[in-house]
């Protein structure tokens, strides 16, 4: 279960009370779920306005940190289109798993300085994230393009006989080259028709060398043929050939053609694997990988946008605990992992535990703007809470 939920009550006597009351609700009788107490330092307070403005930027904030959170493990699932089965273990934060970064969660005071103020420090956030989404940008669209390049290149020389190259198929000897009357010419006949092709090709048009064809090649559905004939009979063939279901391919061979579209491939396909995905690392172990440029880009993009990610959960619980509970500033902050089959059962606890906080909580319609009270995430109880989750693909890993 990678979903979290981040909440905070205020301090009973001490805030060591609380983080008491909600264990023994929660742990010690019946399991609901595993808790961490969630350390956020001594912020800025602000003035009560600024709270409030804050409270609904933060909000905004919020949601596009998380999308490009995603964005990013989406393209890196995207990149190692071989093995996604390791994407979940390129995606960390600060080097551990995202599970154990969250439950250990420590504000990074060199990152988001704490004598800053609230709006300062979010200020930060969205210029750090906003410079990760334009660089992921810019770095999609180059590795899109080789890869839209090498695909077409593929696409090429895979398919029907009726549309692929033909190069790696042909030989120099298939051809009668560097003749004044004479081309050969490649036809794809339906292998249903292989029989009328034999009887008929000298007669599509006069001057077809008689005997000149020979079978090349054969997909699922047709064959390749090669047939000599003397050029000005060619249009006149052409057309015989079509009335009788026989298709003739565009072609002529040229070998400096043939060998620049083999060498554009295994350089498209090289810089694929080298610059941008993943290559033996041949000078240490061969039996290890190091990352391409993009894959590490992205590894440590991740890390840094889902670091700002849950620095901007803890800033929104810091700012709509004080909206909440009032001055001085006397919350504890708590993250819980429910257990899955328990997940309405500790729904309930939890309002059985902060009830009195606010008793409007079971009533309130999630649709009202309320400032300050941001219940446009359409979730409100009479405890803070935010929900982090960390299902962040469309594929299961």
């Amino acid at each position: 279960m990678t979903e979290f939920w981040l909440i905070s009550a205020p301090g009973e006597k001490t805030c060591q009370q609380t983080w008491d009351k909600l264990m023994v609700a929660t742990t010690r009788t019946n399991n609901l779920s595993t808790n961490h107490k969630f350390n956020i330092p001594d912020l800025k307070v602000g003035t009560l306005d600024v709270l409030v403005g804050l409270s609904d930027e933060l909000a905004k904030l919020d949601t596009f940190v998380e999308s490009v959170v995603k964005k990013v493990a989406q393209y890196m699932a995207d990149v190692l289109e071989d093995s996604k089965d390791k994407v979940q273990e390129n995606l960390l934060a600060n080097g551990v798993d995202l599970v154990t970064y969250i439950s250990r969660f420590q504000w990074d005071m060199a990152k988001y300085p704490i004598k800053q103020s609230l709006k300062n420090i979010s200020e930060i956030v969205s210029k750090q994230v906003t410079q990760i989404d334009n660089d992921l940008k810019a770095r999609a669209s180059a590795y899109n393009n080789l890869k839209g390049n090498l695909q077409n290149l593929e696409r090429k020389n895979a398919g029907s006989l009726l549309t692929r190259s033909l190069a790696d198929i042909v030989k120099k000897d298939d051809f009668v080259l560097d003749s004044e009357y004479l081309v050969t010419m490649l036809v794809v006949v339906p292998k249903t028709n292989y029989l009328d092709w034999q009887k008929t090709y000298e007669t599509l048009a006069e001057m077809v060398v008689p005997r000149s064809t020979k079978y090349l090649f054969e997909d699922n559905e047709s064959g390749l043929f090669s047939v000599t004939l003397f050029r000005k009979a060619v249009d006149d063939f052409r057309h015989k050939a079509r009335e009788n279901k026989f298709t003739v391919r565009d072609f002529q061979y040229n070998e400096e053609e043939m060998k620049a579209d083999k060498e554009e491939m295994t350089r498209l396909s090289t810089d694929k694997k080298k610059q941008f995905v993943r290559l033996p690392f041949i000078h240490i172990q061969r039996d290890k990988v190091q990352d391409g440029p993009l894959v590490r880009w992205l590894k440590v993009n991740f890390s840094e946008a889902f670091i700002a990610w849950i620095h901007i959960k803890a800033l929104r619980v810091f700012v709509e605990s004080v909206l909440r509970y009032g001055l001085p500033v006397n919350f504890q902050a708590m993250l819980l992992q429910p257990n899955k089959k328990n997940m309405k059962k500790l729904r309930e606890v939890l309002y059985d535990l902060y009830k009195h906080l606010d008793s409007s909580a079971a009533v309130i319609d999630a649709s009202m703007d309320i400032p300050g009270l941001n219940l446009s995430q359409q979730e409100y109880y009479p405890y803070v809470y935010y929900k982090i989750d960390c299902n962040l693909l469309d594929f299961k890993v």
